[in-house]
């Protein structure tokens, strides 16, 4: 009898066993998302444990625990996003796909372990060096779609890391090559893959930027030391015959939330136009959060609107809990709308702005209730220079407002 107890007992544990795939080696893969036929955006990952690997963009550090291994397939969950990589595992590769359910996206994916290359270079001595400030236009030719930036680079040999600056918001870490006289660099962060390549001379560039497989456009730059993008507090205002915000939204417990609420009263408010899909907000995120933390006794409240992309109000809320859960955030994030990140439609939400440009969008609002300052985009913490100056920005006119 007991014999025969030991044999299915014996067959469980080895089919568990033939389920459970092996883990991922450890140690610094080369991973690839096919854009088109011809472009494939590289970025490299290490492999840390079976549970656990960190993505490289340049200085970010990207740091990976959600793994679910399925049979020969793993599923990886970047921090905070929804999208996620979903690939079979065999031999030291990986071969996938990069999914966002809520966008119908999916981009093919491949990886291979023991690659710390990002780009591979057809020449090994850089013509060109970029290092400086770019004056940018992105689809010149377009119309409407036409958009300036700046961009802001270091090259140290072959090496380039830096970023674009809009006046929507910066590109976060990019990093790459220059390979001879072309450019590239990429960025893989869970939310946005971004490709960018370039001819260079040593006064112009003349390139194509992908984001992901749904998206190309071209751009043209010029070397120009001095160039500046437009004031980022003069893009938004109020319309005529408004001084003051006004909304009411449901927080992701289902309580209604509005800025006439007790708890604003008599303080210093700033409302963060946002979404839980959006790098740049959750760089901004992690620095207001920061800063609530260490200043809500001041008489200072902090109030996040998100506009979503997901399908359902179960997905945003979803996502809205997950980014507070992540970064820690104690400030209320309200549920503005689901199903679109329109800015159209956000702006429909808010009828006393002239428009809503950009996510993320800062609305400074002193004790008595009224707009004082609109900041339209984020300079993160790629940009550098830029960042160091927002912040000393930020924190001087939100002492002058509390010092009122």
């Amino acid at each position: 009898m007991r014999k025969l107890l030991v044999l299915p007992i014996l067959l469980l544990i080895l089919g568990c066993n033939l389920n459970r795939p092996d883990a991922l080696q450890e140690g610094v893969w080369r991973a690839e998302l096919q854009l088109t036929e011809t472009e494939v955006l590289p970025f490299n990952f290490e492999v840390t444990s079976r549970d656990a690997l960190k993505i490289f963009n340049a200085d970010e550090v990207i740091m990976v625990t959600d793994l679910e291994y399925s049979n020969d397939t793993i599923v990886i969950k970047t921090p905070v996003f929804e999208g996620y990589i979903k690939a079979v595992v065999k031999d030291g590769t990986l071969k996938g796909s990069f999914i966002k359910e809520s966008l119908d996206r999916v981009v093919p994916f491949s990886a291979e372990i023991g690659k710390n290359t990002r780009f591979d270079l057809k020449i090994e001595t850089p013509t060109q060096n970029v290092t400086g400030n770019w004056e940018t236009v992105f689809s010149p030719n377009s119309g409407e779609d036409i958009y300036i930036a700046k961009g802001i680079f270091k090259q140290d040999g072959t090496r380039v890391t830096g970023t674009f600056r809009t006046t929507t918001g910066d590109y976060r870490y990019l990093e790459g090559v220059m390979d001879g006289d072309t450019m590239k660099l990429s960025a893989f962060d869970g939310a946005h893959a971004f490709l960018f390549t370039a001819q260079v001379t040593d006064s112009t560039m003349n390139g194509m930027f992908y984001s992901g497989n749904h998206w190309e456009e071209p751009f043209t730059a010029k070397r120009n030391e001095d160039f500046e993008l437009p004031n980022a507090n003069e893009l938004t205002f109020l319309n005529d015959g408004y001084d003051a915000l006004e909304f009411t939204f449901p927080d992701s417990k289902g309580n209604v939330v509005s800025l006439s609420d007790k708890r604003f009263k008599d303080k210093v408010v700033i409302v963060q136009i946002m979404g839980t899909w959006c790098p740049n907000c959750l760089d901004e995120s992690k620095y207001y959060s920061e800063f609530y933390n260490s200043n809500a006794e001041k008489g200072i409240e902090f109030v996040a609107l998100a506009f979503e992309y997901a399908k359902t109000e179960e997905k945003a809320l979803s996502s809205i809990k997950r980014l507070q859960d992540n970064i820690g955030i104690e400030y209320p994030i309200l549920l503005a709308q689901y199903g679109s990140s329109s800015k159209t439609e956000a702006q429909e939400k808010l009828p006393m702005l002239n428009h809503v440009l950009s996510y993320p969008t800062s609305i400074f609002i002193d004790k008595k209730g009224k707009v004082r300052k609109i900041h339209t985009g984020f300079n993160g913490p790629a940009t550098g220079e830029k960042f160091t100056e927002f912040k000393a920005e930020f924190t001087g006119f939100v002492d002058e407002l509390l010092e009122e």
